[in-house]
């Protein structure tokens, strides 16, 4: 089936969106709700050689008809899908811990269907866990998000269009998530208060903070992160973001690392003190000028004194 012509407009679309070029396989993401589902019209629009992948967390009774509804779906349109389908279970960080099951699952290329008012939900979310600019940049507007200059609003009506009813995950209205929170409850109250449109806002200044982020990327892009002196003699701002890339990437943490973390991680590099904790239980430590980050609990060598 030619998707080109299951809804109207879709070039108006598709001149916001950054997919690849015609023919270029790609793999999706898709939910069954209306932004993934969206992101599966618009590639095929785009005329990207497209396959699905479904995850299916098992954590709601109606996630076998969300599965059943994507592989209908894909279908129709002849395209190839498979699904995944994993076991958590309900508790703290549910959220988080599903989000994460579902990267590892897709993997680093799939395409997802983030648009413009997922990326200004993530910048208030970085803003508030104390994030610096590469938090603040949110979402990146790389090859995997080709909806970031698109709106929910949007997606909806591309569904509507082609005569598809997506599916309505009830856990995305679920208050317990801080996300869902953001997006029914601040959000419209930060509207109102300033009468303007937050999301269009918080995505301009995400952009900007991405120019930033890459900027500081590269300036940083040839220091060592364990050589404490070298750090210590960087510009703060800049020390600031290599400790912040590296604390991030050797701790595997979720979220990026805060301001009031980084000021003492910053302090150990500086001979300020001799060493301090990092999210998820880690421990950086300075010896014989050398930074680590050590599990806690782990044997370390005699730490430097301050």
């Amino acid at each position: 089936m030619s998707v080109g012509g299951l809804f109207d407009g879709h070039e108006e679309y598709l001149r916001r969106c950054s997919f690849p070029e015609e023919g270029t396989p790609v793999r999706l993401g898709v939910s069954g709700g209306a932004d993934s589902t969206a992101l599966l019209l618009l590639a095929l629009a785009a005329q990207c050689s497209v396959s699905v992948i479904h995850v299916d967390h098992g954590l709601r009774a109606g996630s076998a008809d969300d599965a059943a509804f994507v592989v209908a779906l894909c279908k129709s349109l002849d395209v190839e899908v498979s699904v995944e389908r994993l076991e958590l279970s309900d508790g703290p960080n549910l959220e988080e811990r599903a989000r994460e099951e579902r990267r590892a699952v897709l993997g680093d290329r799939a395409l997802v269907g983030h648009t413009a008012d997922d990326q200004a939900e993530t910048m208030l979310l970085n803003l508030l866990r104390g994030a610096g600019p590469t938090g603040l940049a949110a979402m990146v507007a790389d090859d995997r998000r080709p909806l970031l200059r698109l709106r929910r609003s949007d997606t909806r009506a591309i569904c509507e269009r082609a005569g598809v009813t997506a599916r309505v995950d009830s856990m995305n209205s679920d208050p317990r998530f801080r996300r869902v929170r953001v997006r029914e409850e601040l959000l419209p109250l930060i509207d109102e208060i300033f009468e303007r449109d937050a999301v269009t806002v918080l995505s301009r200044s995400a952009a900007l903070f991405a120019e930033l982020s890459a900027l500081l990327e590269e300036l940083g892009r040839n220091v060592d992160p364990t050589e404490a002196s070298t750090v210590a003699e960087l510009p703060p701002v800049l020390a600031r973001d290599v400790l912040a890339r590296w604390i991030r990437i050797e701790t595997g943490a979720a979220h990026p690392v805060d301001a009031k973390c980084l000021d003492r991680a910053l302090e150990v590099a500086s001979q300020g003190s001799v060493a301090t904790e990092l999210p998820g239980g880690h421990r950086l430590v300075r010896s014989g000028g050398v930074l680590s980050i050590r599990v806690a609990g782990a044997p370390v060598d005699a730490p430097d004194a301050p």
